[in-house]
């Protein structure tokens, strides 16, 4: 077996890591690099491997640092099979679309204020190109075991997200566990991640591979963010994350509501096409959720939906005027990158009475990272907003697990692997775990290199 990292080896995103099998290049994941520009840029080079020559790409989940990379791996040949779950297949379906539109969206909008430093601006991929991708998943036996000519896979629940998994690799006799993102046990709505079999290599996520999750009581969290914004006569702006993030915070606020801590005159406003989706998607896939199906079905009670940019713009002016009625308002990017939620940023953030928090992890180089670390003016599509409007990080509702999660997912493999590699997590985190894995556990453990390329 040989191993090569592609992404996602020196950054919490563009998870892509090629495995060579004798003559068969199997991909695990296929994700973008976000946050900081010069990773983006690698966005714009080639995998790093003839994409041509891949047989199949092993899908761990729907995250667009995981998936997000997909169409530009057909643009540059690849055609064979996408294999990945059920959940995770649905969920592509309205990730990649909606990201493909962003792009293009993005690009017609530098080319006509002329503020791309190109001729001519153009998206990474099209709408056309990821409806295209999508018709190369690939079907998923229910038992997640797969046979690839001399290759034996297999998908274990990971909690973290609808569909995600970990995957299991073997081949003559030797065999890799790539983990994916890890759930975290007492997730607002995943349940807790299913132990894999063991293996001779273990790659490991490390996003949070230097934090604790803080002893904190989201719902009280956000009741009482709630309460004091509303005292003041502000809404609040909860930027999320469209799949999962989005649903767990739906929850929060109607047990909030059930609890007579959210008035019911308080509107919700979902805006977020792409998270209208994916909350019909969580209920298909409700069976998979560790809530009751009633408490599933009743995640969009009183929820409003805006479904039009223009309807956006109107609902963002609105919050703005003077004495104007709290709301909520959910809306994407998580990390305020883009999409919908910049317009209630450049008319929230300069008053002081509104309240943005920001539920969960926010990658180095983001808007949203800048704001939390206490930047007090921030551009938005090309002019500085000032950030007067009281902004916090909502604690709680991160899909992964801290660090004593992740080597309690370690301690509980069958086996000790005879190597372990820190993936996924920025330098700090990713050395982190390391340290503990090598100090706790006593396993042969390193962080690799971007491009590097390992064999056993």
């Amino acid at each position: 077996m040989k191993l090569t990292f592609l992404g996602a080896a020196d950054t919490v995103t563009g998870s892509r890591h090629l495995l060579t099998l004798g003559e068969q290049r199997l991909l695990l994941d296929a994700g973008l690099f976000q946050g900081f520009k010069t990773l983006r840029e690698r966005n714009w080079s080639a995998l790093g491997a003839p994409a041509m020559q891949l047989d199949a790409v092993l899908l761990s989940h729907a995250h667009l640092d995981h998936c997000g990379y997909l169409p530009a791996l057909r643009r540059q040949g690849f055609k064979g099979p996408i294999y990945a779950t059920p959940a995770t297949r649905d969920l592509c379906d309205v990730l990649l679309r909606d990201s493909a539109h962003l792009q293009e969206e993005d690009a017609r909008r530098a080319n006509k204020e002329g503020s791309s430093r190109h001729e001519k601006a153009l998206p990474l991929y099209s709408v056309r190109e990821a409806e295209a991708t999508l018709k190369q998943f690939a079907p998923l036996p229910r038992d997640g075991r797969l046979r690839l000519g001399a290759t034996d896979v297999r998908f274990t629940p990971a909690g973290h997200l609808l569909g995600a998994s970990s995957i299991h690799v073997s081949h003559a006799g030797r065999s890799l566990l790539f983990s994916g993102d890890i759930g975290r046990v007492g997730d607002l709505l995943m349940p807790v991640p299913q132990v894999p079999a063991g293996a001779d290599v273990v790659l490991i996520e490390s996003t949070y591979g230097n934090r604790l999750h803080p002893a904190q009581d989201a719902q009280g969290h956000l009741g009482q963010i709630l309460r004091n914004t509303f005292k003041r006569g502000g809404s609040v702006l909860l930027p999320s994350f469209a799949v999962g993030r989005a649903q767990a915070l739906l929850l929060l606020l109607q047990r909030l509501r059930n609890a007579g801590e959210l008035p019911l005159d308080v509107p919700i406003w979902l805006d977020s096409p792409m998270a209208e989706l994916a909350t019909e998607l969580t209920l298909k896939h409700a069976r998979l959720l560790r809530i009751s199906a009633n408490e599933a079905r009743s995640l969009t009670d009183r929820v409003h939906y805006v479904t039009k940019q223009a309807q956006s713009l109107k609902l963002a002016a609105s919050l703005a005027q003077p004495r104007s009625k709290p709301s909520i308002v959910i809306s994407a990017s998580g990390m305020a990158t883009g999409g919908r939620v910049l317009n209630y940023i450049e008319t929230l953030a300069p008053q002081a009475r509104h309240h943005i928090a920001f539920p969960g992890f926010q990658a180095g180089g983001t808007r949203g990272a800048r704001m939390v670390g206490g930047e007090r003016e921030i551009k938005v599509r090309g002019r500085w907003v000032p950030v007067n409007a009281e902004v916090s990080q909502l604690e709680g509702l991160s899909g992964h697990a801290d660090a004593d999660g992740l080597l309690q997912w370690l301690r509980a493999l069958p086996r000790p692997p005879e190597q372990v590699y820190v993936v996924h997590g920025e330098p700090a985190a990713a050395d982190a775990l390391r340290g503990r894995i090598q100090d706790e556990l006593g396993w042969p453990v390193r962080v690799p290199q971007h491009g590097e390329t390992v064999s056993w």
